[in-house]
């Protein structure tokens, strides 16, 4: 059994972990750099150890110092929350041989599905549907011409080792390939120390939906439903929901059972996505598979009623899973926006800084998972999500406009956020129709939508102003009442 859980991360997931351990009656140990010394997760765990200064570098990627922080102050697992080193192979494999748990996969699996090349190699015997391509390496011209020939354009050149759209490029013609391959790989090297590309057919207009797997260690896998995370900007996720609102219950079904054998195929242990993109027509294709828990589990927790951290746990301990396919229901809806300090107005840049007022929102079916509160500083060192605003409700349409309630009862000055953005997207009728795919963002959204809007809300503001400053007072009213009425009593006389 689990007793101490050594955290190896920062901010909201951290805590996130923490809360589920602590009901679970499992100590936590919190690593942070310098500038988290003042950090939520800091002082929410039992103990908090130094890792270095504040680049991640120097600190939260040290994983050999993490894991002689975890041994020194006697934790028996180690939980990488997701980012950092998460889904690093290596350090999966020193955790194991260092005598502690490692909460997520093998190392194995998380080296075959961390190549985007192997993952499709050991996926491609269970007859999971794949986007048309390449399942190797490339890097000749001729051969790449001849795939792209055979796929037909546009097709999409993609760094094996890649993530984030970073070692991407989408080829329209033969005239573009050379020059475009050559990008991909030098960007792909720059990136990930791995110039290997591959090539397949570009999905127009595709939507991308994700499958939440659990696995156990008695052979037990089960799939969780899907989420919809079509809502991006840069090939960053912003805006997720579950149940997607264009899947069937026979898509649904078919989807987690390709999504199950992803992760029999490479024996997966704990909490996986597998990722597909879906065409036009509904056609799923897979993906990849990110082998640890996602920003977005919350949603699939709010419509299974499962906390996916403790099934980590558990899991990761030895035991089986509780839960069975059949059992598994989905009950409503839910909605997740990423509440990040980035300007949706300057297209999406960071706009770091002291939060100066920080007022989370409440009410029924409402969940913010933070790290954040008034007064702390926000780092430039690090991803800059505040905030997951998560929603629940009974159907979507209700869920969407409970989000719009929760946003603008969510009060943050001090640095831009997305929070106007997602307003803009839960009152679009794209969204609420459900017709959008991932190109939501160029096709609909512009900044000057936001400036315009804020333009109004200052214009109505100060029309009020004015209004109420004119405004006679009480006294005045009472006065004028008076006069009005001696003048029609001397009329009427």
């Amino acid at each position: 059994m689990i007793r101490k859980i050594l955290v190896a991360n920062r901010g909201e997931i951290a805590i996130r972990v923490m809360r589920t351990a602590k009901e679970m009656g499992i100590a936590t140990v919190a690593v942070y750099s310098e500038a988290d010394r003042n950090a939520m997760h800091v002082r929410f765990a039992d103990e908090a150890v130094l890792l270095g200064p504040p680049p991640s570098n120097q600190s939260y990627l040290l994983g050999d110092k993490i894991i002689a922080v975890a041994k020194e102050t006697g934790a028996d697992a180690i939980h990488p929350g997701y980012g950092f080193l998460s889904e690093n192979a290596a350090f999966s494999r020193k955790v194991q041989e260092a005598g502690l748990i490692f909460i997520g996969p093998d190392p194995e699996s998380i080296e075959r599905m961390g190549s985007k090349i192997e993952a499709k190699q050991a996926v491609k015997d269970f007859g999971i549907p794949m986007v048309p391509g390449t399942d190797h390496a490339i890097s000749d011209i001729k051969e790449a011409l001849d795939v792209a020939e055979k796929a037909g354009y546009p097709v999409l050149i993609k760094a094996s080792a890649g993530g984030g759209g970073k070692g991407m490029r989408v080829v329209q013609n033969a005239a573009e390939m050379e020059e475009q391959m050559h990008r991909a790989m030098s960007e792909a090297e720059s990136a990930f120390g791995d110039s290997s590309v591959f090539i397949e057919k570009f999905v127009t207009s595709p939507r991308h939906i994700e499958v939440q797997v659990m696995a156990d260690r008695h052979g037990n896998v089960i799939y969780l439903f899907e989420r919809e995370c079509s809502i991006q900007r840069r090939h960053q996720k912003l805006v997720e929901e579950a149940p997607s609102a264009v899947v069937s219950e026979s898509m649904r079904k078919a989807m987690g059972e390709s999504a199950v054998n992803v992760a029999r195929a490479c024996n997966y242990v704990g909490a996986g996505t597998v990722e597909f993109l879906v065409d036009a027509d509904l056609n799923y294709y897979f993906l990849e598979m990110n082998t640890r828990l996602q920003v977005e589990h919350p949603v699939t927790e709010f419509i299974t009623g499962l906390d996916l951290v403790r099934m980590q746990i558990e899991v990761a301990q030895g035991d089986e899973l509780k839960v069975k396919q059949e059992d598994l229901r989905i009950h409503g809806h839910a909605i997740e926006l990423r509440v990040t300090a980035e300007d949706p107005a300057n297209n999406f840049l960071p706009d770091v800084g002291k939060l100066i007022t920080y007022r989370r929102p409440q009410g029924a079916g409402v969940r913010v998972d933070d790290g954040y509160e008034e007064g702390m500083d926000i780092p430039i060192y690090y991803d800059p999500l505040l905030s997951k605003l998560i929603v629940h409700a009974e159907n979507r349409q209700l869920a969407c406009e409970r989000m719009v309630r929760a946003i603008d009862e969510y009060t943050i000055s001090g640095a831009a956020t997305t929070l106007p953005f997602g307003r803009f997207v839960m009152q679009h009728e794209a969204f609420l129709s459900g017709q959008f795919d991932t190109g939501f963002i160029e096709r609909y959204f512009k900044p000057d939508m936001l400036q315009r809007e804020e333009e109004d809300e200052l214009a109505v503001a100060a029309y009020v102003a004015t209004h109420l400053q004119s405004r006679p007072t009480a006294k005045q009213t009472t006065q004028q009442a008076a006069q009005v009425s001696n003048w029609k009593k001397n009329r009427i006389g």
